[in-house]
């Protein structure tokens, strides 16, 4: 793969030797698209990467690309004064290294090599033009970054083409690619000629990838276009596009509701720009297709694509291997927190609580005590709520909606001891009542462990914490003794209500 580094932002050399030399340091990615060209900085390559800038223009660079075989000339100047921008915002960023791709439209198109050469010799970016195959391979990379353990097929919606590719087990298997994007569907004006079009690509690329569709991940931003409207017309209260799973039969009405739609109407109910929306009806007769052609037992969305797939790419074996949901709150523990260190202190106090429970549980609990005092900035009158929202509209892989909300509701409850039913009755169609009350027992006993400790170490190592038997005994032995009072009391009698059961208190040797 040819990569691209401008000159200011790092120098010249392979993008491997690059983010070798500084794993934890910006990467610039630079996507010329059929219809958008973007850049995103990345700020360093850890498991679950913090977006330190992202910027994108809607230039159509493939616009009436079937008719003419050639680009856009409009879309061209467009990306050109685009990707100018970009050189010269990566000069000034710091960047060790820069990684530019071009998709579909410049990999089709005759003139393609004079643009990636006009850009070169303006503005030191070499534009590496991915193939159809990479193209698909990098998109379910990009999955497998916000989904460790993604099994079934990844579908990414450009511009000008439709990639489809089945994961499983870590790995990205068959794929494929289709003429299938809004700007080409555009070109076909009859309509029931467009539908067989479609019907024939579709076929065709189920014929090449045929993966077991337990999940049908959507990726691209036409889809999260759709996903957006989807949440509109039912009223979802977690608006965050990234693991949004609407149901099929929903999402099918939603298709045939969009079409229904003008643009204008559209774009008032979700600020989308008027040029995306213009093109997102001709993108839902596609997935219409998908979806009745694979049947997907779950659809999803992921935020992260063709750009997060490059990261990914570089990402030695042992970073991959991490759990993105739990890097990303150690991260915010050790930049926001004041005790850095304490929230597996806390994690494993709370360890008794939660004998028994499945790895998935004690992840999430994890995450949470890692995150409990990473707001404490926050004015307290509006702490709890901060860290409601923080949490659930995060920019984090590796959890979904129900999830979020717990982790929510966990953090809401470390801060209030009686936190505001409404929020728990606002998502509930998203968390169930018995795991919502889950969340406000691990919240009260974090609020217990912060409170007798502090958030400082060297407290719950000598403290105990054990329920049974229609009690919840909380022991402190040699110097947490001096860490008893009425506080910790009431903390202590706040969650062992919680659990109906009594609480007490014992002071040991």
């Amino acid at each position: 793969m040819r990569t691209g580094t401008h000159a200011q932002a790092g120098g010249s050399g392979s993008v491997a030797a690059e983010t070798g030399k500084a794993r934890l340091r910006r990467i610039g990615v630079i996507d010329v698209g059929s219809n958008s060209v973007r850049l995103v900085v990345f700020d360093g390559m850890a498991r679950s990467p913090a977006y330190f800038y992202n910027e994108k223009v809607l230039c159509g660079l493939g616009a009436g690309l079937g008719s003419t075989g050639r680009l856009s000339p409009k879309g061209w100047r467009c990306a050109l004064a685009a990707l100018h921008r970009y050189a010269a915002l990566a000069g000034r960023m710091q960047l060790s290294g820069m990684i530019a791709v071009a998709t579909a439209a410049v990999r089709e198109a005759r003139d393609g090599p004079d643009f990636c050469a006009q850009v070169e010799r303006e503005t030191g970016l070499q534009l590496h033009v991915a193939s159809g195959s990479e193209e698909a391979q990098l998109s379910a990379k990009g999955v497998l970054l916000g989904w460790p353990a993604a099994e079934g097929l990844v579908c990414d919606m450009g511009g000008s083409s439709m990639e489809l590719a089945h994961v499983s087990g870590g790995q990205v298997h068959d794929r494929a690619t289709a003429p299938l994007g809004p700007l080409k569907l555009a070109e076909i004006a009859d309509g029931e000629k467009r539908a067989r079009f479609v019907r024939k690509q579709v076929k065709a690329l189920r014929r090449a990838v045929a993966g077991e569709p337990r999940r049908l991940f959507l990726v691209g931003g036409s889809w999260r276009a759709i996903a957006r409207l989807d949440m509109e017309r039912r009223g979802y209260p977690l608006k965050v596009l990234h693991g949004y799973e609407p149901p099929a039969a929903q999402l099918l009405e939603t298709l045939a509701w969009i079409r229904a739609r003008e643009p204008a109407e559209l774009s008032a109910l979700t600020g989308t720009s008027m040029a995306r929306l213009s093109l997102v009806p001709l993108a839902t007769l596609a997935l219409e297709e998908l979806i009745a052609r694979i049947e997907p037992g779950r659809i999803a969305v992921s935020a992260y694509g063709l750009r997060e797939g490059l990261l990914y790419r570089q990402m030695p074996e042992a970073v991959r291997r991490l759990d993105p949901l739990i890097e990303a709150c150690r991260h915010m523990e050790a930049a926001a927190s004041r005790m850095p260190g304490f929230g597996e202190t806390l994690f494993d106090w709370l360890g008794p609580l939660y004998a028994g429970r499945s790895a998935a549980e004690l992840r999430l609990v994890h995450a949470a005590c890692l995150l409990h005092d990473a707001n404490w900035r926050a004015h307290p009158d509006y702490r709890a709520e901060l860290c409601f929202d923080s949490v659930t509209r995060g920019n984090v892989g590796g959890i979904d909606h129900p999830d979020r909300v717990f982790l929510g509701l966990a953090l809401l409850n470390r801060y209030k001891a009686t936190a505001p039913d409404a929020t728990a009755t606002l998502f509930r169609g998203i968390l169930p009542e018995p795991r919502a009350a889950e969340a406000v027992i691990l919240g009260r006993a974090m609020r217990l462990g912060a409170m007798l400790s502090g958030s400082a170490t060297g407290v719950l190592e000598h403290a105990r914490l054990e329920p049974g038997d229609g009690r919840l005994t909380l022991t402190l032995c040699g110097p947490a003794r001096e860490f008893a009072g009425e506080v910790v009391e009431r903390r202590l009698q706040s969650l062992a209500s919680r659990l109906d059961a009594t609480g007490v208190m014992i002071c040991a040797e």
